[in-house]
């Protein structure tokens, strides 16, 4: 598919749309060929990403940032000021914007961005950028693209048909969806929840599989907020996900979940597209997906690349399997002997530097080597952003780190180190 993709985005200047399953590469797949067309000289925006969320828009330009390439990027979402969004386009002066329609509207209609010399435009997740909520924004976005000369679109799931104000030239498509909703490499389960309340099926499903990591799927805020608390309480280390959360705990959620700090992640749906997270084990589908689309994308976050991967459905007394799910279904049977939750191996702490105070992941390996009196094996993935830093230690380390590097100083700077809880 990424040969494929990479062919038909350099080699012709027909528009490319792109159909492959969740976790297969489309991000790299449009991205690598995309950055040889553009050019690093010019200090303007070339290109245009649009995607459905935050979390998306974020971690693709992590990505393009990580290919050292030459090129700038950034990111561009509601939920903070557009100004402040403004400020750093004139300091960072991007080739490449990642953004959600209604902010991309904003900057251009503005004029913090002249939309004449963005030559290309790529769609991901399409088919959810173009859903009802954002017709009318993508409506208004795509008519002040006036020299495009290529659009890629991408989606995990087919569509029967694209609006025609996405303005598709004669286009070359990619169909790399297989006729099966998931893969061979993905188990299906059901469980029967005598009660129509589950809290005490997931709760032992969880525990049979204590050594691993879950997503569990639910429909409503409430919900995660509720089972969240439960499982806390039995004793497990989890994460929440849900729109209701402001940025900063939506991204501390998804980076103790990916880094293996909790080992639950409990989600609305938002969490089933968009995320790049590697080794989830299992996918629980606490509520029925509303429809075949949500059942493929949450269960596309296991089993990611060539991995394998199990997905649970937990049915109350009046539920069955609904009738998309066309694969086979095993019951599963819940051990007499569960085990007690397990604490993950790793923690997650906060350091207040970042970027902006010139700080690299050396430094910080150096500062809680020296200080922290760590060892190499013992700090996981580090990731810096402008103004502070996230760590995975090793959680037995934890206290210690708290307690010697408390009022030391990184690079002759005294910073905050705290858990992220």
């Amino acid at each position: 598919m990424q040969e494929s993709a990479g062919d038909a985005v350099l080699n012709s200047d027909k528009d490319v749309v792109i159909l492959s399953p969740t976790g297969s590469g489309k991000t790299l797949a449009y991205m690598l060929p995309l950055v040889q067309k553009l050019d690093p000289e010019k200090d303007e925006v070339q290109a245009v990403v649009i995607v459905p969320g935050r979390e998306l828009a974020l971690q693709s330009a992590t990505v393009l940032n990580g290919l050292g390439c030459g090129l700038r990027a950034m990111s561009c979402y509601g939920g903070r000021p557009t100004m402040d969004e403004h400020r750093m386009m004139r300091s960072t002066k991007p080739h490449l914007i990642f953004a959600t329609p209604g902010r991309m509207n904003d900057h251009i209609d503005k004029g913090n961005v002249d939309a004449d010399n963005v030559r290309f435009l790529v769609i991901d997740e399409f088919d959810k950028c173009l859903e009802m909520g954002f017709s009318d924004e993508m409506s208004a976005l795509l008519g002040k693209f006036v020299n495009l000369q290529q659009r890629i679109l991408l989606s995990a799931t087919d569509t029967d048909q694209i609006p025609e104000f996405v303005n598709l030239n004669s286009s070359i498509k990619l169909n790399y969806l297989e006729e099966k909703q998931i893969s061979d490499r993905i188990k299906v389960f059901k469980l029967i929840s005598e009660k129509k309340d589950k809290l005490e099926s997931l709760e032992q499903l969880l525990r049979s599989r204590v050594d691993e990591s879950s997503i569990v799927f639910l429909s409503y805020r409430d919900s995660v907020e509720r089972v969240n608390e439960f499982l806390k309480e039995k004793g497990f280390t989890t994460s929440r996900y849900h729109g209701g959360l402001d940025q900063k705990e939506r991204e501390d959620a998804i980076y103790k979940f990916s880094n293996g700090s909790a080992n639950i992640l409990v989600s609305t749906d938002l969490a089933s597209r968009g995320l790049d997270i590697p080794d989830v084990d299992n996918v629980i589908h606490y509520h029925l997906p509303i429809a075949e689309e949500e059942f493929i994308h949450r269960t596309g976050r296991t089993a990611r690349w060539k991995a394998k991967g199990k997905t649970f459905f937990i049915l109350g007394p009046e539920e069955i399997i609904p009738e998309y799910v066309k694969a086979e279904t095993e019951d599963y049977e819940i051990p007499e002997n569960l085990p007690k939750p397990s604490m993950p191996k790793m923690a997650t702490i906060y350091i207040g530097k970042g970027k902006k105070d010139k700080i690299g992941k050396i430094d910080i390996v150096g500062f809680l080597c020296k200080e922290g009196k760590l060892k190499g094996e013992e700090i996981g993935r580090i990731d810096v952003k402008e103004r502070y830093s996230y760590v995975a230690i090793r959680r037995s380390k934890l206290h210690q780190v708290l307690n010697l590097t408390k009022g030391r100083k990184i690079k002759g700077i005294k910073t905050v180190v705290e858990p992220v809880r």
